[in-house]
């Protein structure tokens, strides 16, 4: 059985700094944290042993982001379906998340496309895929809080 991992103060705020910006230098991470430069690697080491940071990551700016249609979608499936309509939808490249979820829905995936059009075709494939019984879909209209 795995314990739930703990972290400290300064493990906790080094995350902050990362997911703020992963590109940020060693030298600026160790004066924020008040550490040396061979501390802040260690940590770092640390954290992606333990599984704590899975990789390093781009995060797209508003620009591109407005340029984007997305949206989420809930997806109930046919009873013994969930896994297989869950490797169907990995497939699907504008999809960028799937979430298991519990309650009245199954699944809940993030759609992104170029326009409406793309992202109606997107919706009625997913719809037609064998072991989906229904979906309800709603647009993101603005990002409030991103981390």
């Amino acid at each position: 059985m795995n314990l739930p991992l703990r972290l400290d103060d300064i493990d906790e705020r080094l995350l902050i700094l990362l997911r703020d910006n992963a590109r940020e230098p060693i030298a600026h991470l160790a004066k924020e944290l008040g550490l040396s430069r061979n501390h802040i690697y260690s940590r770092l080491a640390k954290l992606e042993e333990d599984g704590v940071v899975a990789g390093y990551t781009v995060r797209l700016g508003n620009v591109y982001s407005a340029s984007r249609v997305r949206a989420h979608m809930m997806i109930k499936t046919l009873p013994r379906f969930r896994r297989e309509v869950e490797k169907a939808l990995e497939k699907i490249q504008h999809i960028q998340a799937i979430y298991a979820i519990s309650g009245e829905y199954d699944i809940i995936v993030m759609l992104e496309a170029e326009d409406g059009s793309q992202l109606n075709e997107l919706i009625d494939d997913i719809g037609l895929l064998e072991g989906v019984e229904r979906t309800t879909t709603s647009l993101l209209l603005a990002t409030k809080l991103e981390r």
